[in-house]
């Protein structure tokens, strides 16, 4: 066999998929994953990476990261972007549809992909538009939209306020098989709210936005999943009782799975004592009691997976009054590292951690991905979990520099990660 190939040797390679922890070699040819353990007979690799004292694991998949592009190229671009992916071991991005144009035509699906394989940094895959413009009034053309490579459906943050409309969309999704991603929220009850109801919002003076505009969401939301048999997905749960009301969904056995921003295990209400724009999300922190039912629930199960809710933003955004800043984090960078300090904090242990971040979110959407078996695609993710490092927005990779753990102190770093057999980001230590 010609020399070609990688071989990542001497690393604790961590495969949740597979049951893997173990301190095992990892062989690349061809974009895929040519061998675990000892190479194949005459493999002489190109590149070998010495990754003693270091995890090798699958690509990072993150089931919710705005890209900005099309439409909002002033906060960021697929290509600035997926390279901020790819110093952070994300291999493989849902964009949602809410860009400009939204995604509820193929014609813009087949946009975002092209510009990111023109990119070649990271898998960047769609989330079509449930309704036309996000609107809630017509539906899409789902099945176009998965003809064209859409991975799921939603509407963004944009929940659907006819619940006809919904149930209709339900039943179309249902016909094709295709995953629906639904942000739970009602949007009466929450009003103009931008924070959590309670006791931080009535001492900041600051409208809230009780826990009902989510619970009120799940319980029609699965009302309507178990009348139409669509399979449905809740992106960004942030209630304890949200959490209970999916766990006991699944027990029943429907076809319910759910994620968590990583940011929501971590920051509460408390973070907002001093009116930190930077803290200003969506759905909005809730308490500490809220933050460790998430917990428990990623540790059991009932969240499958952390994504990161990526949403970058021009310095602008974030300069005004809380009410009148845009919501969201620049997160692709903290998506590791936060889940890395659950592991420090004794929340998950570290295979779990990375299950969530790899193969949970993949099987969520039935995706080849996250897992290294022989034959696979060839993403890995190599991380340093002793390098110890603090967050410097004028460091970050992404175009958004708007972050809440600017100056946080993590420990755990990545070193290299591939994309397809391919090297696309080396830390320069």
């Amino acid at each position: 066999m010609s020399a070609a190939g990688t071989s990542i040797v001497n690393g604790r390679l961590v495969d949740p998929a597979n049951g893997i922890d173990a301190e095992l070699d990892l062989h690349l040819l061809d974009g895929k994953v040519a061998a675990v353990g000892a190479p194949p007979d005459g493999f002489s690799p190109a590149t070998v990476i010495d990754a003693r004292g270091q995890v090798v694991c699958p690509g990072i998949v993150d089931l919710a990261a705005r890209l900005r592009e099309p439409g909002f190229e002033y906060k960021a671009t697929i290509a600035s972007e997926t390279a901020a992916a790819a110093r952070s071991g994300v291999t493989t991005l849902c964009c949602p549809p809410d860009t400009d144009p939204v995604i509820d035509t193929p014609a813009v699906a087949t946009l975002v992909r092209r510009r990111a394989k023109q990119a070649r940094k990271a898998r960047v895959l769609s989330v079509g538009a449930l309704t036309q413009g996000l609107r809630g009034e017509q539906l899409s053309e789902m099945a176009s939209l998965q003809a064209a490579g859409c991975v799921a459906l939603g509407n963004a943050q944009a929940p659907i306020v006819n619940t006809l409309v919904e149930r209709r969309a339900l039943e179309y999704a249902a016909t094709f098989g295709i995953t629906v991603f639904l942000r739970p929220e009602d949007r009466h009850l929450r009003d103009n709210g931008c924070v959590h109801e309670g006791a931080v919002a009535a001492r900041l003076g600051l409208p809230g936005i009780p826990e009902a505009a989510e619970t009120v969401a799940v319980a029609r939301d699965l009302a309507l999943a178990e009348h139409t048999g669509a399979t449905i997905h809740f992106r960004g749960l942030s209630t304890a009782t949200a959490v209970r009301m999916v766990r006991d969904a699944q027990a029943a056995r429907l076809p319910v799975s759910a994620d968590v921003s990583a940011h929501q295990l971590h920051l509460t209400d408390n973070d907002l004592l001093d009116f930190d724009p930077q803290c200003h999300v969506t759905p909005p922190l809730r308490t500490p009691t809220d933050r460790d039912m998430l917990r428990l629930a990623v540790r059991e199960g009932t969240i499958g997976a952390i994504c990161s809710d990526h949403q970058p933003h021009d310095i602008d955004a974030k300069d005004a009054p809380f009410p009148a800043t845009s919501p969201g984090i620049s997160a692709l960078e903290t998506l590791l590292p936060l889940a890395l300090r659950l592991v420090e904090e004794g929340v998950l242990d570290l295979p779990t951690a990375i299950e969530r971040l790899t193969y949970g979110p993949a099987r969520i959407l039935a995706l080849p991905y996250g897992r290294l078996d022989v034959g696979r695609t060839a993403d890995v993710c190599v991380f340093d979990p002793r390098s110890v490092w603090r967050l410097d927005r004028a460091t970050m990779a992404s175009a958004g520099r708007n972050t809440p753990f600017h100056g946080w102190e993590f420990t755990g770093q990545v070193t290299h990660t591939l994309f397809e057999g391919r090297l696309v980001y080396r830390s320069a230590s």
